[in-house]
């Protein structure tokens, strides 16, 4: 009878230890999965906060690039070509910076990414250089022909505009993982 109770203790022992050394591994599991998704959702919360930020600065930069280009309007309302002439000079001198700060601007974001939104901010910053070489043809030219390209220029720059607008936002969307 006194080895049926020592069994009976040494099993007990046994399953005590057991049961001990499994709930320890599924604990030490579920604090290494609880670990592993904090610092994923760190990381993405750092990601998104990056890309806002980026994002937010080339549009910064392109309404500054919009605002000089709307003095377009001031240029119509002057009636002789020596104050057309000096306004569009004044406006040239002034869309360069422009450019150069959404250049600046552009690199940012093809670092913080991701690919399309790169390639929305690239173009964007191509259709302001077009704007710009259209704007200094007009210096001196009073002919339709060449407003009509610089307003053709415009309406594709706002277009790209856009286009990275909603691309930027639907990159900074928080997107559920079994959806």
């Amino acid at each position: 009878m006194a080895n049926s109770g020592l069994w009976v203790g040494v099993l007990t022992a046994l399953t005590a230890l057991g049961a001990g050394y499994l709930t320890s591994r599924a604990t030490l599991r579920a604090a290494l999965a609880q670990a592993r998704t904090t610092t994923r959702a760190q990381a993405l919360r750092e990601q998104r906060e990056r890309r806002r930020s980026s994002y937010r600065e080339m549009m910064s930069c392109a309404h500054a690039f919009s605002a000089i280009t709307w003095q377009i309007d001031d240029v119509d309302a002057t009636h002789d070509r020596e104050g057309k002439d000096r306004l569009l000079s004044q406006m040239y001198e002034r869309i360069g910076p422009a450019i150069g700060d959404m250049n600046r601007a552009m690199h940012e974001v093809r670092l913080d990414g991701p690919d399309e939104v790169s390639a929305a901010a690239d173009h964007l910053r191509n259709m302001a250089r077009r704007v710009q070489v259209l704007l200094q043809a007009l210096i001196g030219d009073g002919g339709p022909g060449r407003r009509d390209a610089y307003d053709a220029a415009y309406r594709d720059f706002r277009e790209a505009y856009v286009t990275f607008i909603g691309l930027a936002r639907g990159a900074l969307e928080v997107k559920d993982e079994d959806g």
